[in-house]
């Protein structure tokens, strides 16, 4: 897939900025940014949704090759009244196979998705996780050579998690190109390519080691005072690089080159205030942190 020069624009507003990108047959990109960063509208663009009002697209040599893509929205679209079997057979009669041959290549999918053992129960007893494997299960017929994922681990249990991107990585192994679209930062990380979009824009890209090679954070300490406040960010901002401080739910990141070092001086610093600690943790910087150093916007929420 071959995305050249795109511009959308919604009346006087630009949603996507000159955005070039180029995946490789079999490869597992993932599209990373916040709600408003041009994801959705860059996705529309490739499956033909909406048309571009500047730029390219090619899916492997063709122009728009709208049947060579299948799309997985973040909402659910199987039929609850319909068996797992019989929602991959009415999928594959819609994309113009015989009922014969609907019937022989959905058995080695159910394989594929993990759902051979419940193959004949209602899609209403299903869980998220088996659902969302099922939907992507319609998307895995001969034909189709870019599978696009839109948000597909939202509400999904971390085993939920896991059983679908171990999924995942069985689809793009077998040839399928992957293109995730995510806010996910332990999602992207999965990827063999991440590219981070913000305001229409990819601005970086790379493997995950690579971004976080180029983003020179080393090491992050997560702090979690029993009463987070503006006060004890200002604080901690004086110890970060770049004084750069990431909030989360219930603290703070900061980013240093050495923890040992920067610990006991963040300790003394609050201890002085008389600011109490839940808790204080050493961990290897995410994709998270790196997109928040680039932007200073938060990805996640």
């Amino acid at each position: 897939m071959c995305v050249k020069n795109l511009v959308k624009h919604y009346g006087h507003k630009k949603i996507l900025d000159n955005v070039n990108l180029t995946l490789d047959e079999g490869e597992f990109y993932a599209l990373m940014g916040p709600n408003g960063s041009g994801k959705t509208t860059l996705v529309s663009i490739v499956a033909s949704v909406i048309p571009a009002d500047e730029g390219s697209v090619r899916i492997y040599g063709q122009d728009h090759g709208k049947s060579l893509v299948s799309y997985v929205p973040q909402e659910h679209f199987s039929s609850p009244l319909l068996t797992g079997r019989e929602t991959l057979c009415y999928f594959a009669q819609l994309q113009g196979f015989s009922r014969q041959n609907a019937r022989s290549l959905t058995e080695p999918i159910l394989e594929t998705v993990g759902l051979s053992d419940e193959a004949n129960n209602r899609v209403a007893t299903y869980s998220g996780g088996m659902r969302k494997r099922l939907e992507v299960g319609t998307c895995l017929f001969p034909g189709t050579k870019l599978v696009i994922l839109d948000e597909p681990t939202t509400g999904l249990d971390p085993v939920a998690r896991r059983e679908f991107y171990r999924m995942i990585s069985t689809v793009s192994e077998e040839g399928k190109t992957i293109l995730l679209i995510t806010h996910i930062g332990e999602d992207a990380e999965l990827a063999h390519t991440v590219g981070f979009i913000h305001e229409g824009t990819i601005i970086a890209q790379g493997s995950p080691y690579q971004l976080k090679k180029q983003s020179n954070l080393h090491q992050v300490v997560t702090v979690e005072p029993t009463v987070p406040s503006e006060h004890v960010a200002s604080i901690l901002s004086s110890f970060s690089v770049s004084e750069q401080i990431l909030e989360t739910e219930s603290g703070f990141r900061l980013y240093c080159n050495d923890a040992k070092t920067t610990i006991p001086k963040v300790m003394r610093a609050l201890e002085s205030q008389r600011i109490h600690l839940s808790t204080c943790t050493v961990e290897v910087p995410s994709l998270e942190d790196v997109f928040f150093t680039l932007t200073r916007r938060q990805v996640s929420v």
